[in-house]
């Protein structure tokens, strides 16, 4: 079987090892991959966003499944196109996506089928976005961009100043592109955060493990919004009676939701979820794969991941019993000092070659190959994951393994995991 993974990132790099494992796959591709991807696939010079490409690609390789990994694409409608020229291919439709291209769209939605979220407004207007918040909002607040932002697209403003300085920002200044034309602003939610991915054909659903993601990108939960610092699962905030409420009040009625709108969902549905003390709480969907979410939970998923693939595409995830490991799993995201803003790329990595053993895993987010070394080509360069019997082991082991990489101006949070220990004991 040929397999074709869009993408170029750590995610993609957790994907692809997965799929790896199957004994039926005979070629693997990545466009357009990265400098780790190339261990394991066929890294090729096609964009994610060049879908003439990765059609003209899949048809005359005789590619039998396309994976498609990013937001982006699957937004843009790359799973349609595929599937117009009789490619099979994993993930949602367009408007499926939409879920995660249009926040305005997932808070109408979850108002309109009673699944509970923060209380938003959302606007087309700057005029009246400030409005509002003049007339007397409570703060923290939190701004959204409505599309998609690289998981960057929020603003948790502390006052009026910063509120007002956040839509002009965002709705003036394009920041965050045409992303920014609309915004939702939303009462600001407190609690454990927590992050379900879960693989659903549209009818079925089933939650992965669950795990708490780091967005910012400083110790202590401080400095910018990131697409990720580093991941724990599972989140032990997380019990099996709040699973239970979530798939009753949250994960089925999403599925149903969709399905209902003419939208059915088929792929990886993430579920960021807010744990308050009024319950569990949307925070967001996402229409694909966490990064690094990927890459600390599908090391623990004992079944095929490509079984899952299939059945999900054949509406018949029903008949796959999906399995994890019961142990724990940390990632520490090695990062280019400057991200999430401006960063110095081709930096020589190095270190790589002293981390071994078979619970410790280093993806590739980052990374290009070159004259036999690896280097930096991006923001966040290198995912080090662990995985232990327990998360005390797992966080050590990871930190173990990341402090013997180095590269200018690496940076990484000493603290993954920290919260998540505290709420152990």
């Amino acid at each position: 079987m040929k397999i074709l993974v869009i993408g170029g990132g750590g995610r993609e790099h957790a994907i692809i090892k997965k799929l790896n494992e199957n004994k039926n796959v005979s070629e693997l591709y990545a466009a357009p991959g990265n400098g780790g991807i190339a261990k394991t696939a066929t890294c090729i010079n096609i964009r994610a966003d060049d879908f003439n490409g990765i059609v003209d690609f899949s048809i005359s390789n005789a590619i039998d499944l396309v994976v498609v990994a990013p937001d982006n694409p699957l937004v843009d409608g790359l799973v349609d196109l595929l599937n117009s020229k009789g490619i099979r291919a994993f993930g949602p439709n367009k408007r499926a996506a939409i879920i995660e291209g249009s926040k305005g769209f997932s808070k109408e939605l979850m108002k309109k089928y009673g699944i509970p979220t923060a209380k938003y407004e959302i606007f087309n207007n700057e005029s009246a976005a400030k409005d509002y918040i003049v007339k007397g909002s409570s703060y923290p607040i939190v701004i959204k961009a409505d599309g998609l932002a690289l998981g960057k697209g929020v603003v948790i403003a502390n006052s009026e100043e910063e509120a007002l300085s956040a839509i002009s920002s965002i709705m003036n200044d394009k920041v965050f592109g045409e992303s920014g034309n609309e915004v939702v602003i939303e009462e600001f939610l407190t609690g454990p955060e927590v992050t379900v991915l879960s693989f659903t054909d549209g009818n079925t659903i089933v939650p992965m493990i669950s795990s708490m993601d780091h967005k910012r990108a400083k110790d202590g939960d401080l400095g910018l919004n990131t697409g990720g610092m580093g991941v724990i699962a599972p989140n032990p905030f997380y019990t099996k009676e709040i699973s239970d409420i979530c798939m009753e009040i949250i994960f089925i009625p999403t599925i149903n939701a969709m399905k209902e709108e003419g939208r059915p969902f088929k792929g990886c549905l993430y579920f960021g979820l807010m744990l308050t003390n009024e319950g569990p709480k949307v925070i967001e969907y996402n229409c694909r794969f966490g990064d690094p979410e990927a890459q600390t939970v599908l090391p623990l998923l004992k079944t095929d991941l490509l079984e899952i693939f299939e059945a999900i595409i054949d509406d018949r995830l029903n008949d796959v019993n999906v399995e994890f490991d019961d142990k724990s799993s940390c990632c520490v995201i090695a990062a280019s000092g400057g991200y999430p803003e401006k960063y110095k790329s081709g930096c020589i990595i190095s270190g790589l070659d002293k981390i071994i053993g078979e619970d410790v895993f280093v993806y590739h987010s980052g990374t290009k190959s070159e004259g036999g070394n690896y280097l930096t080509n991006g923001g966040r360069v290198l995912c080090v994951q662990a995985k232990a019997d327990n998360l005390e082991e797992a966080v050590a082991n990871a930190y173990n393994a990341v402090e013997k990489i180095s590269f200018e101006n690496c940076y990484y949070r000493k603290d993954i995991g920290k919260k998540a220990l505290g709420g152990l004991k």
